[in-house]
């Protein structure tokens, strides 16, 4: 199994190089259906909040030399065979960071908690923030609770009228381009 925390230690001054914030990193079940696993990284520019498919790109250029480098000196992060999925978090983006649930409050949210935590284990309401490691959210049955980020298993935003309206439209830059090669270009 790999590990999650020398994996952040890892992409995290890559994702910093390139001026981009890691939003999340997950190793997942691979959806090619082959019964690999997927190393999933979020990351988003500060300054829009997503990443377009340029900067994926980069991002997954620089993971993938870096991750073959510490290979070639004997350090395996992540044993057998796995995809590389970079992505920007999305509209209803999850929440991982104190700052997310800082900078969302206002917006409706679901949280799951961990197994074992002692109380309800699903929330869905109004994110109202964050004060030191707790998490208050105004839920539609439990009324406003407080639950502690290190008790939370998955947080984020539900997808809104109201989160929409707040969000950056996604810049479509490149999407209407389409650029034709023959195979000799190709190879």
């Amino acid at each position: 199994m790999a590990d999650i925390a020398r994996l952040i230690e890892v992409i995290e001054p890559e994702a910093q190089a390139l001026g981009f914030e890691l939003v999340r990193v997950k190793m997942m079940p691979s959806e090619a259906g082959d019964g690999g696993e997927a190393l999933q990284i979020m990351a988003e520019d500060p300054a829009t909040g997503q990443l377009i498919i340029d900067q994926c790109a980069a991002l997954s250029r620089r993971v993938s030399e870096k991750l073959d480098a510490l290979e070639e000196q004997g350090e395996v992060l992540i044993p057998g065979a796995y995809h590389l999925e970079v992505s920007s978090p999305g509209i209803d983006r999850p929440l991982t960071r104190a700052k997310d649930f800082a900078d969302w409050a206002g917006h409706e949210a679901k949280v799951s908690m961990a197994k074992g935590y002692d109380g309800r284990r699903n929330y869905k309401g109004e994110l109202k923030g964050i004060e030191g490691d707790l998490v208050t959210i105004a839920d539609a049955k439990a009324g406003e609770v407080q639950l502690p980020r290190d008790q939370i298993h998955s947080a984020k935003l539900v997808l809104t009228d109201a989160l929409i309206a707040a969000t950056q439209p996604l810049d479509p830059s490149g999407a209407d381009e389409t650029v034709e090669t023959t195979q000799e270009e190709a190879d």
